[in-house]
């Protein structure tokens, strides 16, 4: 818990360029692997995803991460193939401020309408990594970031559940909030 202040400062301090890794210097899979890492709001929102699988419990635990992961997919393929959405970058934000925001509030909507809604602004991160690939592979680029995104999604899980033994349920839903103070201090930051 007292590391949580320096955490979060770096995660704010992670500039959009520190997203993106030279392909050509450190291969696709790597600049792949690094791209949710190096934007808060990418790690943020993964994060938050398996904090509200871990709250939900049960079938959502592996099924919010494995929605997440398939809509982005779909979402990067669309970027590939020239198609635009709109509001990208403002989808992604709210998607961490609701996210955090569910996981905060313990929401229990039935485990489908929670996917679909993790699913849609996966679709929005998808695009975005597909739009900022650069000169990557487009497989390997996408085999890093989906690797990444899963385990940004386990440590989601894992920290909630580690918390939840340290304090309870109450905790975890605390780092939901966290999650979403953060998205507010991004979206002013803005």
């Amino acid at each position: 818990m007292r590391y949580l202040p320096a955490a979060s400062a770096a995660l704010l301090a992670a500039s959009p360029a520190a997203a993106h890794v030279d392909a050509a210097a450190h291969g696709s899979f790597a600049a792949g692997f690094a791209h949710p890492l190096g934007g808060a709001d990418h790690a943020l929102a993964m994060l938050a995803v398996g904090l509200w699988a871990l709250v939900l419990g049960g079938r959502a635990i592996p099924l919010l991460p494995a929605a997440f992961v398939g809509a982005m997919t779909g979402g990067f393929l669309l970027a590939r193939a020239g198609v635009t959405l709109p509001l990208v970058e403002p989808a992604i934000l709210a998607s961490v401020l609701l996210l955090g925001g569910c996981a905060a509030l313990a929401l229990r909507p039935p485990l489908a309408l929670a996917a679909a809604g993790v699913a849609a602004f996966a679709l929005f991160h998808g695009h975005a990594h597909g739009a900022e690939m650069g000169g990557a592979s487009a497989g390997a680029f996408l085999a890093g970031f989906a690797l990444a995104t899963a385990a940004l999604h386990a440590a989601g899980v894992a920290g909630g559940l580690a918390l939840a033994r340290l304090g309870g349920a109450a905790l975890a839903r605390g780092a939901g909030a966290g999650v979403a103070a953060l998205g507010a201090a991004l979206a002013l930051a803005g």
